[in-house]
Protein backbone atom coordinates (compact mmCIF):
# COMPACT_ATOMS: atom_id res chain seq x y z
CA UNK A 1 0.00 0.00 0.00
CA UNK A 2 1.47 3.62 -1.08
CA UNK A 3 1.73 6.24 1.63
CA UNK A 4 -1.07 8.45 1.75
CA UNK A 5 -1.98 12.10 2.57
CA UNK A 6 -4.39 13.96 4.81
CA UNK A 7 -5.31 17.31 4.48
CA UNK A 8 -7.83 19.38 6.61
CA UNK A 9 -8.02 21.65 4.07
CA UNK A 10 -5.40 24.03 5.83
CA UNK A 11 -3.67 26.51 4.12
CA UNK A 12 -0.65 26.44 6.95
CA UNK A 13 -0.48 22.75 5.54
CA UNK A 14 0.85 23.39 1.77
CA UNK A 15 3.05 26.95 3.23
CA UNK A 16 4.61 24.63 6.07
CA UNK A 17 5.54 21.77 4.30
CA UNK A 18 3.55 19.06 6.37
CA UNK A 19 0.27 16.45 6.12
CA UNK A 20 -2.06 16.75 8.80
CA UNK A 21 -1.90 12.50 8.57
CA UNK A 22 0.50 10.29 6.92
CA UNK A 23 -1.06 6.94 6.45
CA UNK A 24 1.70 4.12 5.79
CA UNK A 25 0.37 0.64 5.60
CA UNK A 26 -1.61 -0.11 8.78
CA UNK A 27 0.28 2.72 10.33
CA UNK A 28 -1.21 6.63 10.84
CA UNK A 29 0.67 8.96 11.96
CA UNK A 30 -1.60 12.24 13.05
CA UNK A 31 0.66 15.98 12.86
CA UNK A 32 0.61 18.01 16.14
CA UNK A 33 -2.85 19.03 16.08
CA UNK A 34 -4.37 22.10 17.86
CA UNK A 35 -8.36 23.25 18.83
CA UNK A 36 -8.72 25.06 15.76
CA UNK A 37 -12.53 24.68 14.55
CA UNK A 38 -11.33 23.88 10.69
CA UNK A 39 -15.24 24.48 10.01
CA UNK A 40 -15.39 27.81 10.39
CA UNK A 41 -11.27 28.40 11.49
CA UNK A 42 -11.72 29.96 14.62
CA UNK A 43 -9.91 29.17 18.13
CA UNK A 44 -12.31 28.77 21.31
CA UNK A 45 -10.49 30.32 24.48
CA UNK A 46 -10.72 27.78 26.92
CA UNK A 47 -8.76 24.63 27.11
CA UNK A 48 -11.48 21.98 27.40
CA UNK A 49 -13.05 22.97 23.74
CA UNK A 50 -9.36 23.56 22.06
CA UNK A 51 -8.68 19.59 23.13
CA UNK A 52 -12.36 18.45 21.92
CA UNK A 53 -11.44 20.15 18.48
CA UNK A 54 -7.98 18.82 18.35
CA UNK A 55 -10.14 15.24 19.32
CA UNK A 56 -12.48 15.75 16.22
CA UNK A 57 -9.81 17.06 13.41
CA UNK A 58 -7.49 14.07 14.85
CA UNK A 59 -11.23 11.58 14.37
CA UNK A 60 -11.63 13.02 10.96
CA UNK A 61 -8.14 12.57 9.92
CA UNK A 62 -8.06 8.94 11.20
CA UNK A 63 -11.31 8.06 9.84
CA UNK A 64 -9.96 9.48 6.12
CA UNK A 65 -7.40 6.96 5.96
CA UNK A 66 -9.71 3.96 7.11
CA UNK A 67 -8.33 4.28 10.55
CA UNK A 68 -10.83 4.59 14.01
CA UNK A 69 -10.14 6.00 17.44
CA UNK A 70 -9.42 2.96 18.82
CA UNK A 71 -6.58 2.52 16.72
CA UNK A 72 -4.45 4.90 18.35
CA UNK A 73 -1.46 3.45 20.12
CA UNK A 74 0.63 6.59 21.14
CA UNK A 75 -1.05 10.02 22.00
CA UNK A 76 1.28 13.06 23.00
CA UNK A 77 -0.16 16.19 24.35
CA UNK A 78 1.41 19.84 24.81
CA UNK A 79 0.00 22.51 26.84
CA UNK A 80 0.50 25.75 27.69
CA UNK A 81 -0.41 25.89 31.04
CA UNK A 82 0.05 23.16 33.68
CA UNK A 83 -3.17 25.10 35.64
CA UNK A 84 -4.70 23.77 32.24
CA UNK A 85 -4.07 19.42 32.66
CA UNK A 86 -6.94 18.68 34.64
CA UNK A 87 -9.46 20.25 31.95
CA UNK A 88 -7.30 18.89 29.26
CA UNK A 89 -7.04 15.49 31.24
CA UNK A 90 -11.13 15.21 31.53
CA UNK A 91 -11.34 15.24 27.80
CA UNK A 92 -8.90 12.95 27.31
CA UNK A 93 -10.32 10.16 29.73
CA UNK A 94 -13.62 10.91 27.86
CA UNK A 95 -12.40 10.19 24.17
CA UNK A 96 -9.70 8.05 25.32
CA UNK A 97 -10.28 6.52 28.32
CA UNK A 98 -11.80 3.11 26.82
CA UNK A 99 -8.86 2.57 24.22
CA UNK A 100 -6.11 3.45 26.72
CA UNK A 101 -3.47 4.87 24.61
CA UNK A 102 0.61 5.07 25.35
CA UNK A 103 1.04 9.19 26.30
CA UNK A 104 3.22 11.37 27.33
CA UNK A 105 2.31 15.21 28.29
CA UNK A 106 4.84 17.88 28.11
CA UNK A 107 4.23 21.43 29.39
CA UNK A 108 5.67 23.88 27.52
CA UNK A 109 6.42 27.50 26.98
CA UNK A 110 4.02 28.70 24.20
CA UNK A 111 2.68 26.76 20.86
CA UNK A 112 2.93 28.88 17.77
CA UNK A 113 0.42 31.36 18.18
CA UNK A 114 -0.33 32.88 21.91
CA UNK A 115 -4.32 31.84 21.50
CA UNK A 116 -3.01 27.77 21.33
CA UNK A 117 -3.53 26.11 24.72
CA UNK A 118 -3.23 22.77 23.69
CA UNK A 119 -1.39 20.39 20.31
CA UNK A 120 -1.93 16.93 20.33
CA UNK A 121 -0.34 14.44 18.11
CA UNK A 122 -1.15 10.66 17.79
CA UNK A 123 0.22 7.76 16.19
CA UNK A 124 -2.33 4.82 15.40
CA UNK A 125 -2.29 1.25 14.39
CA UNK A 126 -5.03 -0.75 12.39
CA UNK A 127 -6.25 -3.34 13.43
CA UNK A 128 -6.34 -7.21 11.72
Amino acid sequence: MPRRLISTGSPFEKTAGYSRAVIDGDMAFVAGTTGYDYATMTMPEDVTSQTRNCFKTIEAALKEGGFAMTDIVRATYYLTDVNNADAHFKVCGEVLGDIRPAATMLVVASLLKPEMKVEIEVTAKRRA
